[in-house]
Formats: structure tokens, sequence, C-alpha cells
């Protein structure tokens, strides 16, 4: 358990101070969106847009938090709709210059939502994709608990999110929730915005009882901040208990229209017309109109106090939830409207409301005087807040090769099993820093020799009630030297994980290197958080296998057709699919070797079941011509057979080698001489066709080494996926095209009764290459 250090407690502020300072904050935030759409010129007239309602509803939450709570080792998912309260706080502390507030949403300027990698101060986790910014801080916490464990402490912190309650909709926030390795992380703390509204209206059934109980049931300790101190005393009166069993009771949408109500509708209304009518009446009967409407109002996310007692019991033994009461758009003249998230407020209400909190809208940013109350918070704050630089990243030497040339029959995906073995023989000190990750798959994607080998991680060491069984052939001992971890089946999980398992680098300069394993048909559904991971500089390598419809007789709906062009579109991302168990070796060891760097990227490798004669890769015994077809291999494509003079070039991808071989040797017997070109990464090819035309800063070398234009021939493109994947390639060199592939959903089979259905079969290949000469 990491947490918050008990000698670093912090100094309770003076809550008048702390209102101050949140009336500021709220003051800036709107200020900030205000600009970026009534006052920066907009001359295309699209829609700039803020969140001034959601932004509101966060001040209190974000200002007691950050002026009353946090340390220095904490860190903060912040709701996505609220990242101008997050930079009006970065501001007031020192961290960010007032140049940039102007900037909200303007180009090389404040992110749309909070960003690690792109905004200019101090972000802990991007978010902006629901769901997917709320549970980072768990695997954060996971993360830090494994370097901890590793490498040494990396100091004590709790981790925060901030979510909205809408958000709790998204499926993979409960994935994550329900996941057991949840339950132990003491030092999670989830903030939810109970504001009871979405985008488009007031969402009657959010109950929060409902939510309490879910939490709860996943062993979470639930704290509830409903109602601030002035509702708090109008309960403690006479009758007071009516009232607040009237507001607990009260429907959503009721309550939200109170609070647009002048106070004698809140008179009227307020009461409703059960038995307890005249009790709750009697309660507010003495209030004035601007007390009363204030009082309903008055929700314990809004109301300092009541926050701070809530962190105060916050129990470090398991994670916690605080549902936090509060008024979307608190203080502003929308707030409460059931349309108001999209709202902005028009240039007289902005006006009005630089009146009512005392500041200058031709004068809008400011920070506190030093010498005042507000001014000393916030520069203690800032002091207790500031953190040690990232220490120096080791230097690692990943080995390119390990000497290993596979014989034999094998699979791409046996490979990646005996690489990471060989890697700890070789390279010790590289393969100390591996981890893999696996959604409950580890045997069945050949990983169970490295789990046999490295160990599972677990926080404790846990004992193995299998391990004198002599049929267990997969020996799972958990301990803190473990360097396998697996999740429940939750590929959202499994991704959330390995972006922050490859983020160490940047956060304690501890560089991890992250392997994730799942089933290539799930890793559309695991892409949206991976490379939202990706975009927040989360470093990882992601393996999906098996892979296609080579997985024959499983069927249509573990056989995936679409991810050799997803990898090719991914951002921040190499994809490579190997033919041959050596080019696993190389490209595994490439791949590694751009992790956990501030110039790292990601990968992602597509392998496969299909047993392959490796005999077929035709790996070169001379040591120079065996490094050049490896740099090949890991620049995106090699020749494996080369006619005389090619009538046609036969290209081909992953599994569909053997068939590409084929064809070409029957095609040879009817006098048809080809070139077999075999594509490892279409993504690193497509960059370097770009960089030739001056649109990408990518080497073109591997271009004219495969297709040099003195061989340029009609082509034939053949994968175990769509067939677009591969088609970009005959632009290289202008030839006739015909490309072959999976444009359906899978069938199940045998392999070649699979394969001819989808017209990938040799003789199919065959086919193609006949049209295309003639």
């Amino acid at each position: 358990m990491t947490t918050s250090a008990p000698d670093t407690a912090v100094t309770t502020p003076d809550r008048v101070a702390l209102d101050a300072i949140a009336d500021r904050v709220l003051w800036t935030s709107t200020a900030m969106i205000h600009h970026a759409n009534r006052v920066r010129p907009n001359p295309s007239g699209l829609k700039v847009g803020g969140h001034q309602a959601s932004c509101a509803s966060m001040v209190h939450i974000m200002t007691s938090l950050w002026f009353g709570q946090l340390q220095a080792g904490d860190r903060v998912s912040v709701k996505p709709h609220a990242s101008p309260v997050l930079h009006a706080i970065n501001f007031l502390l020192g961290d960010l210059d007032e140049r940039w507030l102007p900037t909200l949403r303007e180009y090389g300027g404040l992110q749309s939502y909070p960003s690690r990698t792109k905004d200019p101060d101090r972000v802990d986790y991007s978010t902006g994709s629901v769901g997917i910014g709320a549970t980072a801080p768990l695997w954060g916490a996971i993360a830090r608990r494994y370097v901890d464990t590793t490498f040494g402490t990396t100091g004590t912190g709790r981790q925060y999110s901030l979510v909205g309650d809408a958000e709790l909709d998204e499926g993979a926030v409960w994935e994550a929730i329900l996941d057991p390795s949840v339950a132990d992380l003491g030092e999670i703390v989830w903030i939810v915005d109970m504001n009871r509204q979405s985008l488009d209206r007031v969402v009657p059934n959010i109950a929060a009882r409902r939510l309490e109980d879910m939490f709860s049931a996943a062993g979470w300790q639930v704290l509830t901040v409903a109602f601030g101190r002035t509702l708090e005393t109008l309960f403690a009166r006479e009758g007071g208990d009516a009232l607040r069993r009237r507001i607990l009771d009260m429907p959503n949408p009721e309550y939200q229209r109170l609070l647009r109500c002048s106070a004698d509708e809140v008179r009227t209304r307020l009461p409703g017309e059960g038995p307890d009518a005249d009790r709750i009446a009697a309660v507010v009967a003495d209030l004035d109109d601007a007390s009363l409407v204030s009082a309903v109002s008055n929700l314990g996310g809004h109301d300092i106090d009541a926050l701070r007692d809530a962190y105060a019991r916050i129990d470090d033994h398991r994670p916690t939830v605080i549902l936090a009461y509060t008024v979307k758009g608190f203080g502003l003249p929308i707030q409460g409207h059931p349309q108001n998230h999209s709202s902005l407020l028009s240039i007289e209400q902005f006006a009005d409301l630089a009146t009512t909190l005392d500041e200058d809208t031709e004068n809008p940013w400011r920070r506190f005087d030093p010498d005042s109350s507000e001014g000393r918070i916030c520069t203690d704050t800032a002091r207790r807040l500031e953190r040690p630089p990232v220490p120096p990243l080791p230097r690692l030497e990943v080995p390119r090769d390990v000497d290993r040339t596979p014989s034999a029959t094998s699979t791409t995906q046996a490979a990646l099993g005996r690489v990471l073995l060989d890697l700890s023989r070789e390279a010790p000190e590289i393969a100390e820093r591996v981890v893999t990750v696996s959604p409950d798959v580890s045997s069945t994607t050949n990983l169970a020799g490295w789990l046999n080998k490295v160990g599972v991680w677990s926080a404790a060491e846990r004992q193995d009630w299998f391990a004198d069984d002599a049929e267990t052939i997969m020996h799972w001992r958990e301990r803190p030297t473990g360097q396998h971890m697996e999740l429940g089946i939750a590929e959202t999980n499994l991704v959330g994980l390995l972006a922050e398992l490859g983020a160490t680098w940047s956060r304690w300069g501890q560089p991890l290197l992250p392997i994730g394993v799942l089933y290539d048909p799930f890793v559309e559904r695991a892409l949206e958080p991976w490379s939202f991971g990706v975009y927040a500089g989360g470093q990882s390598i992601l393996v999906g296998t098996p892979s296609g419809v080579s997985l024959a007789s499983e069927g249509g709906a573990h056989q995936s057709v679409t991810t050799p062009s997803v990898g090719l579109e991914q951002p921040g991302c190499i994809t490579y699919e190997p033919a041959f168990a050596i080019e696993v070796q190389w490209i595994l060891l490439d791949c590694l070797a751009h992790l956990g760097r501030p110039d790292g990227r990601s990968a992602y490798l597509r392998l496969s079941t299909r047993p392959v004669e490796q005999h077929l890769a035709d790996i070169p015994a001379d040591p120079a011509a065996r490094e050049r077809r490896r740099r090949q291999v890991v620049a995106g494509a090699y020749v494996l057979r080369s006619a005389d003079i090619p009538a046609a070039t036969l290209v081909t991808m992953g599994a569909m080698a053997t068939e590409a071989i084929r064809a070409a040797d029957r095609l040879a017997d009817m006098g048809i001489d080809v070139d077999v070109v075999c594509v490892t990464s279409p993504g690193l090819l497509f960059a370097a066709l770009q960089a030739r035309d001056g649109r990408h800063d990518s080497p073109t070398w591997i271009l004219d080494s495969v297709f040099p234009a003195d061989r340029a021939a009609p082509m034939v493109t053949v994968l175990d996926g769509h067939p677009h994947t591969l088609a970009f390639l005959a632009t290289i060199n202008r030839v006739p095209l015909k490309a072959l592939g999976v444009a359906s959903f899978g069938q199940a089979g045998a392999l070649d009764d699979t394969y001819r259905h989808h017209g990938i079969d040799t003789d199919s290949i065959i086919r193609a290459t006949l049209d295309a000469v003639s």
C-alpha cells in the first residue's frame, strides 16, 4: 500500500480563504472558456466549446483537494470536461504562465481535455475518452507497486480519480472496479461528481444508493457527501428529518427544477404534497428569499468543510469512493438547467458574473496578492506539491539478435515464448525489465515457459498449492519478484494496465518493457483504451495471437479480419506480422529497444498458430547477409524469392508465406517466374512511401531495396486479413494489382477449406497471377 505519509499532514487552511480561492478558480476557468468562444476571433465559425457548467460543478471538489489535501506523491486523473479548472489551479499555483490562459482549444494551446504529452502544465493522467481516464489510476497504482517491488521505492502517494456520475455508465469502469486485483489498492480514491446530469438531460434514475451498494460489493469504502452545512443545520431543526427525506426521495428532475425556481416557487414546490408538507414548510418559513434559494443548492460537493471531513475518513486499506453531490453549473446563471452541458454564458451573463465575484472582464487573469491569506495558501500549496525531477533513465542495450535459427516446423505464436526465454539467458539485465500481461490466456498464447521461469507478480508471496502436482505443467508461483501479471477476461483492463506499465519511465525514471498478449480478434475491443494509452505516452507491445482465418476450425467468431489494417492506421505504433519464427525474434527485440524512452514508440505484433516449415525462410548463413535480412525485416519487407526477370511480384504477409511459395513453385513449372516479397510491416512501408513524396520523415531505402523500379511487374498481394491493407504497394511503381485477402466474416473448417472459401489458397494466388500477367 502506498499512501500519503502521516508525517506530511496538510495544515488545514482557513475555509473562508478557500472559498475565495474557489471563487477565483470558478472565474478563471469560466473566463478561459468565455475567451475561447466570445473573444478570440473565429473566422471559420466552427463551434469551440469548453463546458462551463461541467467545470463549475467541480470547482469546490478540486479546490478542497489541491489546496488542502494533496501531497507531492499523489496523482490525480481529472474529469475531462473540467480541464479548465485544472489549468486555473495550476495558474494560481504558478505552474502555468498567464499567456496560456487565452489559448484553450487553440492550435498549439491548452488542450480540450487534460493531456500529459501536449499540455504545458502538470497533468498526471490524460483523460477525454469516457471511462479510460477514470480507471487509469487503478493501473497506475499497480504499475507503481511493481516498480517498488522490482527496482526500489518510488515514494508514497494516493491515486485520485475525479469522475462524472454519467461516466459510471461506461462498462469499462465496472470491468476495472470488479477486477480482483483492485480490491487491495488502498491508495485509490475516486471522487464522483454527482450532479445527476448528462449531456442532454437530467438523468432520472441515477440512484446513489444503488451505486453505494455496487461499490461496496466490490470491496470499496463508500463515503457519501450529500449536503452542506446550511442544509445540515436545517435538518437539525424541528421537522428537519422530513425535509431530509423529501430531498433524498425527490426525483432528480424535480430537484433540478427547484434550482431554477424563484423563492416564491421554492416555498410552494419544496414541501410537496405528502403528509409532511406542513412540517417541511415550517422548517424554512423564517428564511429570507436569498437564504432559501441558496439553501436548496447547498450540496456537499460545494461545501469545503464537508469534503474535508470525507477526506479525513479515507480508509487506506481498500479503495475508496466519495459520492459528492453537486449542482451542474453551480455559481453560474445556467446552474441546474437540463441542457446546460454545452451552454455558454452570454456576454451579459459573463459581465454579471464578474460583478458578483468582484472580477474584471477586461483583466480576467489574476493571481492572489502573495501577502494575502489566499496568496499564502497558494504559495504553501505550490511548495507542498513540488516534486523532485524524474531520475535519469538507465541506458538499455537490447540485443539485435540472439543467434538462434529455428528449424523444423513451428508457429510465430510459439516463437514469442521462446524469444523471451532466450532473452532471459542472453541479456538478463534487459529481461528483468520485461513484464508480460494477459487476460487469462497465458497458456493458450504460449507464455507458459516464460511464466514458469519468471513467476507471477504479486505484492505479497502466495503459496502455490499445485507445486507438487506432477500433472501441472504451468506453475502459478505468485511473488513480488514475478514478471507476469494476469487480469480477468477484460481486454480494456489489460491494455489500461499495459499503458501505465509503459509510462513508468516518464513518472519515476524506471523504464519497463511491457508486453500484453491477447487473442487477435479482441484487439479491436481493446483498441480504444490502448490507443489512448499510446496518446498519453504509455509505450508497450501488444501481441494479438492467434490471428486470422488461419484459426480455421475455431470459426468466424474467433477469426480477425480487419486487424492488419487497424495496425497500419494506429498512430504512435508500428505494426508487424512476421511470417517465420526468426522474424519474431528480430522484430520483438527491435520493438523492446524502442520502449521506455522519450523518443520511444509502441508496437502491435500479429502472430499466428499456422505451422510453417522454417527452412522456407532461407536464412543466410553468412553473418553479413543475415544482418542484412534482419534489417530488412525490421524495416518492413524483404525479398524471399528472386526471379531472373520477374513476370509478376507475389507479395505476402504472415501466415500466407507458405501458400505464396507454393504458388511461385507451380508458376515456375508453367514458365512464369515471379519474385516473392514478404511484408513484415505495412505501416513502415506506407510511411516510407509517404516520405518519398515529402509527407513523412521515415527512411525510404527499404522501397528501393525490395521494390526497385527496374524490377517492377504486375503485383499480387495476399494476406490473412482485409486485402486493402497491402493494396497501396502497387502505387510504389504504379503496376497492375490483384489484391487477395479476407473481406467477409470467417468460416469454420479445415485450413485448406477455409483458405479456399476466402480465395487466399494456392490455387487462388496462381489464378490471380495469371490474370495479372495476361
